[in-house]
């Protein structure tokens, strides 16, 4: 073992197996990142980010803010005013009010991980506080005009094999087109996120569901026409490379619904008439049940992001818009209704001798949901008409505000105790900055320190090779086999 400690060769690696385990077997792997925020046209257009809080901070868009929310959560605990943080502040006012943050911060993640992208990208050692700020603005700000610092040469050079962005249904993905014809070092790849056709509840829903009309030349007046329309739109994802879609279940709705029921509550929205709770969880069931069942027929992953309240201050959303820092998570109950909604999906299949229940990934942002979704799941191995797919259901990794240390661990200890952690698809950013690729660098550590620690107690054996073998799987390996890459 090493003997430096802050952020050095062997941070987070408490025994020599451990250390062992990271440099020779996860260290070098590249990364699947395979669910992410960021902006496919900044990705192909390529061009050098103007200074260090643009792509580290916030852009300051004028139309909204656009940046790292979990940086300006921290900025607000610490006391600075929102024009630092995303207002018409300066950028070197916003980066050295992020510097004097950081001097506050010790055992936030934010504090290492910032850290680690100033070592691992820029090459700098220093700790960055408001007596090394002006130093450093200088120089990661001559840095980020190299070449190396252009957006794919950023994706490439962290060793990325595969990055899955994040993309409506009306979306064109023309920017995924275009970098298929020019980038050979790694896949941008198309997922499939149909929040906003779940919305209905939502005061812009009607103009949304114009826009897929329109998009997708189908005209929708029926819920016929509207499963036609994205049924279109998903085989141009298909055909685009989509492999995963991803739902944003702030509530996971569950009431039964006929497509009687579904087709009479959309015609009623469509027509500017109020739905009640009740209409709104019976359309929200039908439309999931659909989706699941398209993925299941498509070979395509279903990620279901669980119980994120948004928005919880209602003058900042309004001032700010969303993904602004003003989010948490909720305690809404998820069991009962997650486990009727795959029984009936088993139910169905079963009778219809058809696979209904796609490949799952069941993320929670809160951590006491973990254990009912991680049993729940393993309950629904459905793969009608052939073998069984290995961990069919996964504990979508430790998400947002438990990307932290003893958050991770936790979710690694509950999936090794009541299923198959050697089965675990592994860490992804769910970031929209270029220099987060070091949380899988993050990860790999806590992993290998994870077997490491049960290896000292006795529990698994010191094969370097054996566990080796499944940190390698873990942090690679069993991605691209899922998601089939």
């Amino acid at each position: 073992m090493s003997k430096d400690t802050f952020l050095g060769n062997d941070f987070l690696l408490e025994s020599k197996f451990a250390a062992d385990l990271f440099h020779k077997y996860a260290k070098d792997l590249p990364i699947v990142d395979y669910h992410c925020h960021l902006d496919p046209k900044t990705i192909f257009e390529n061009q050098n980010i103007a200074n260090i809080t643009k792509i580290w901070i916030s852009e300051g868009l004028e139309s909204a803010p656009v940046g790292d929310h979990y940086k300006w959560r921290l900025m607000r605990a610490a006391g600075f005013s929102e024009r630092v943080i995303t207002g018409d502040g300066s950028d070197w006012e916003k980066f050295l009010a992020f510097a004097k943050t950081l001097e506050s911060a010790f055992g936030n993640p934010i504090y290492e991980w910032s850290h680690l992208e100033l070592k691992r990208f820029f090459g700098v050692d220093n700790q960055l506080n408001s007596d090394t700020a002006t130093e450093l603005w200088d120089v990661l700000n001559t840095k980020l005009q190299l070449d190396e610092f252009k957006p794919r040469n950023i994706i490439a050079g962290a060793n990325v094999e595969v990055v899955v962005t994040t993309d409506d249904p009306i979306d064109s993905l023309e920017y995924h087109t275009k970098l298929k014809a020019e980038e050979d070092r790694f896949r941008m790849l198309p997922g499939w996120r149909p929040d906003k056709v779940m919305g209905i509840f939502k005061p812009d829903f009607n103009e949304y569901i114009a826009k897929l009309a329109q998009v997708s030349e189908v005209s929708i007046i029926s819920l016929h026409t509207l499963k036609e329309a994205l049924s279109k739109r998903l085989d141009f994802f298909q055909s685009q490379g989509t492999k995963l879609a991803d739902h944003g279940l702030d509530v996971f709705y569950y009431a039964k619904a006929t497509e009687a029921n579904a087709d009479e509550i959309l015609r009623k929205r469509l027509a500017g008439a109020e739905i009640s709770d009740l209409e709104v969880a019976q359309y929200h069931t039908y439309i999931q049940k659909f989706f699941a069942k398209e993925y299941a027929k498509r070979n395509i992953v279903m990620q279901m992001h669980i119980n994120a309240v948004r928005d919880v201050n209602t003058p900042r959303f309004e001032a700010q818009g969303p993904n602004t820092g003003y989010d948490a998570l909720t305690d809404l109950p998820v069991a009962e209704a997650v486990r009727q909604f795959f029984d009936d999906l088993e139910i169905e299949g079963t009778a219809s001798g058809v696979n209904t229940v796609p490949r799952t990934i069941l993320f929670s942002l809160n951590n006491n949901d973990w254990m009912p979704l991680i049993t729940i799941g393993c309950s629904h191995l459905q793969n009608i008409g052939g073998e069984g797919v290995k961990q069919k259901f996964q504990l979508g990794p430790g998400w947002w505000f438990n990307d932290t240390y003893t958050k991770m661990v936790e979710h690694l200890e509950v999936y090794a105790e009541e299923s198959l952690l050697g089965n675990f698809t592994g860490m992804l950013t769910d970031s929209r900055s270029l220099l987060s690729y070091t949380r899988h660098e993050y990860f790999r550590r806590l992993l290998c320190n994870f077997y490491g620690d049960l290896a000292k107690r006795g529990q698994i054996p010191q094969d370097l090779n054996l566990i080796g073998k499944q940190v390698q799987n873990i942090s690679y390996y069993n991605s691209k086999s899922y998601f089939g890459l």
